[in-house]
């Protein structure tokens, strides 16, 4: 296991074991701090007051939201099915080398801070959505709070699962849909941000070497963060230059690399290898990635919030779709499982539930085990 991983875990164990010795083993309470393994929730009743305001102020705007919402819910249902069984299936063919579902932990499969920020907006905006909608449709809430699952925090909002199970059916598909569209509308958003007000004013500057392959040429040569600028004299500014280059070069070709290592520019010898995909081209073994710089400066200012916009769009696009997975208790799961407990017969609808199910977490597991190898790995 990676030395860097099996740190952040043991971390992650020993923070967990002085919060719940702390505040463990209390009764669940309506307000206030509760700690079980590995999460806890701070729930408050102050905010549902603010919740109550924004569904009644416009409560049949908020009814044709969430029809939206159920229109993209089955649409996103279906593609996400598609995509995870054509994926699984590839997987199956090539041995585990395929993976269609990426872990999000912060700090390890993604940045840290930008990782947090991004994950803070998909659970708030996906909650508040919930929320809202049940609101307007006259559906009572409980609670809203923040929640803390291992490293990944969040908001919530608790309806009243009773009343909820006893409201039309319809009632029931919006509030369901609503979470997803809310990631979706707000990964839209940070889309035109990036594209309409970051974009124009950063340039392309190099490719960072983003990751290097232990078994490739550039191992032991280059390092994780080092920036190409050149490649045998000529200038590499972006990933068109960078790749039009590698596909002249030949295998066993040595070429000489500047690159800009901590702010130092140096030029380095790299023989090449060859591509695992073509042997008759060079590789050099690594992760690349467009690195930019901002053309007014304040790159302190514009680079942090390019990147924050870029994970928020990542992270609410990814996961407001998988969270469609027809698999309970996911949004999409529900939704089926709601539908099909009301147009089908019990005797049809237990079968095809548990179906499913089986399905689902067949399919979950055969596109989740190629990143827990990776991971471990």
């Amino acid at each position: 296991m990676n030395s860097t991983l099996l740190i952040v875990i043991i971390g992650i164990v020993a923070f967990w074991m002085i919060l719940y010795a702390l505040f463990g083993r209390r009764e669940e309470k309506e307000e206030g701090l509760t700690v079980d393994l590995f999460i806890a929730m701070w729930r408050t009743k102050r905010l549902l007051g603010l919740i109550d305001s924004l569904a009644g102020k416009a409560k049949r705007f908020w009814k044709v939201y969430a029809d939206v919402g159920i229109v993209l819910g089955f649409a996103g249902m279906v593609y996400v099915f598609y995509a995870l069984l054509k994926t699984a299936m590839r997987t199956i063919q090539t041995g585990g080398e395929q993976s269609g579902v990426q872990l999000v932990i912060p700090g390890v499969t993604i940045p840290l801070w930008y990782g947090l920020i991004a994950l803070a907006v998909v659970m708030v905006v996906h909650e508040l959505s919930h929320g809202i909608v049940a609101r307007a449709e006259d559906l009572p809430l409980k609670s809203v709070g923040l929640v803390l699952l291992a490293v990944i925090p969040g908001a919530f909002v608790e309806p009243d699962e009773e009343e909820l199970e006893k409201a039309p059916l319809r009632s029931r598909l919006r509030v369901y849909g609503a979470g997803s569209l809310a990631n979706v509308a707000t990964a839209l958003i940070a889309l035109l941000i990036i594209n309409f007000a970051i974009t124009p004013v950063l340039q392309p500057a190099g490719i960072l070497v983003s990751g290097v392959l232990e078994d490739g040429p550039a191992f032991g040569v280059l390092q994780k963060g080092d920036i190409i600028i050149a490649m045998d004299g000529q200038q590499i500014r972006d990933m068109d230059s960078f790749i039009n280059f590698m596909n002249t070069t030949k295998p066993g070709q040595v070429v000489t690399l500047t690159v800009l290592r901590n702010g130092e520019e140096l030029n380095l010898q790299l023989k090449l290898g060859a591509h695992p995909e073509d042997p008759e081209k060079g590789y050099i073994g690594i992760y690349p990635a467009q690195h930019v710089v901002s053309k007014i400066g304040y790159e302190n200012i514009v680079l942090p919030l390019f990147f924050t916009f870029y994970w928020i769009y990542v992270l609410n696009i990814g996961i407001g779709l998988m969270n469609l997975f027809p698999l309970v208790p996911l949004d999409g799961g529900r939704m089926l499982d709601d539908v099909v407990k009301a147009y089908l017969p019990e005797r049809v609808a237990k079968p095809v539930r548990y179906f499913t199910i089986g399905v689902g977490l067949f399919l979950l597991a055969l596109n989740l085990w190629p990143a827990l190898a990776n991971l471990v790995g």
